[in-house]
């Protein structure tokens, strides 16, 4: 069991917080609810204290008592600002200030906020304090607009929690390594608006760019149409078509690690229509020819000691033995398999269940956040690196 401080900001996501903060007593951990003066106007003091199973405390010093877990979610623009600045004018705020331990923060704002070089700088500062930052989400905002701003979900927020108090905050297994990642979903244009495309979000691919990052790896993250922010901290070159990600990885092959979890579409039009083709009644023929394979190359230029990592969506158990096959023929040291026959996992889903194939042996990693997801893909990437001379 841990003792976690739990603040809570004022925003309309303040309401999440009642589940999260159910999540970590149900886990068995004692949490210490720090509610601000503009959370308690959407959400009572005597709510959270009633969750977490506890009695207001009478000790005007609580939250200076030691814990093992600072998290604060949602965290509004405003007390992101005072704690990129070390201010200390409120119990949450002091309570960030003496915390020796590692913590963990989940914006929540309007996009225009978010996006605000302030705020960005200020997310900079707390990740280079060592500061863990999950989401902000793209999504529907409180005020009916639509963008990147949306607390992360209580359960991917629980399951950073539960990593960081394993000890995931100090570990630094891939400090001084260079990771590449590609996430999303290529889209090749059949005119000026129209495109072939797939419904990679890009989720997984931030997931392990994430997960690379936490664990002190250098990452540039190449982004096909993501529908996801990338994470900070994180280098984002943007790859919209295939040709992009291809050129793009191509131009990075000294890294030390390539995740390729990116859906890059296998065919484009041979030819481009100029403009906006009208409809005319008429059938529209479209030859599609192959893009070239992005993997394959990558493949043939690697280094012995770099570890490349391909994902795959197929269904069943050929579709298995596709990828089987997929480690010599691409050259690849590691395959992550995931059934796209299924809708509750992969492409617009949360969650995801893979089978990681080596070599030497096949690890079926069940259902799960795909935060947690990515922890698996790393720790196999680590256990190939130890392997390497």
């Amino acid at each position: 069991m841990a003792r976690i401080l739990l603040g809570i900001t004022g925003g309309i996501a303040s309401y999440k917080a009642c589940e999260l903060l159910r999540r970590f007593v149900r886990d068995g951990h004692d949490v210490l609810p720090i509610p601000t003066a503009g959370a308690e106007r959407f959400v009572t003091a005597e709510t959270f204290f009633a969750l977490a199973r506890r009695e207001r405390p009478s000790d005007p010093y609580p939250h200076l008592v030691g814990a093992d877990l600072l998290v604060v979610a949602p965290l509004t623009a405003n007390t992101l600002a005072r704690l990129a600045h070390g201010l200390a004018d409120d119990l949450l705020t002091e309570a960030a200030l003496a915390h020796r331990g590692p913590v963990l923060v989940a914006p929540a704002m309007n996009t225009a906020m978010w996006e605000h070089p302030a705020t960005q700088a200020n997310v900079e500062t707390l990740v280079a304090r060592g500061v863990e930052v999950v989401g902000p989400m793209a999504g529907e905002l409180a005020e009916g607009e639509v963008g990147v701003g949306r607390m992360a979900e209580p359960e991917e927020i629980a399951v950073r929690a539960t990593a960081l108090l394993a000890g995931g905050s100090a570990v630094s297994t891939l400090g001084g390594l260079r990771v590449l990642v590609t996430a999303g979903g290529t889209r090749e244009p059949l005119d000026t608006v129209r495109f072939i495309g797939n419904r990679s979000s890009g989720r997984m691919g931030v997931a392990l760019a994430e997960e690379a990052r936490r664990r002190g790896a250098e990452v540039t993250l190449l982004g096909a149409n993501l529908q996801i922010p990338a994470p900070a901290g994180v280098e984002l070159v943007p790859t919209p078509t295939a040709a992009d990600l291809r050129r793009e990885a191509l131009a990075r092959t000294d890294v030390d690690v390539v995740l390729m979890a990116a859906a890059v579409a296998d065919y484009r039009a041979a030819h481009q229509a100029e403009g906006k083709r009208a409809k005319d009644g008429e059938p529209w023929v479209v030859e599609l020819v192959p893009t070239p394979d992005v993997l394959r190359a990558l493949g043939a230029a690697r280094t012995q000691s770099q570890v490349l990592v391909a994902f795959g969506a197929e269904s069943g158990e050929e579709g298995l033995a596709r990828k089987r096959r997929m480690l010599d023929e691409k050259s690849v040291d590691l395959v992550v398999y995931n059934d796209i026959a299924r809708d509750d996992v992969g492409f617009d889903a949360p969650d995801n269940e893979v089978v990681l194939i080596t070599r030497e042996h096949e690890t079926h990693v069940p259902k799960a956040a795909k935060a947690e997801i990515a922890r698996a893909v790393i720790d196999e990437v680590e256990r190939i690196l130890e392997d390497r001379p």
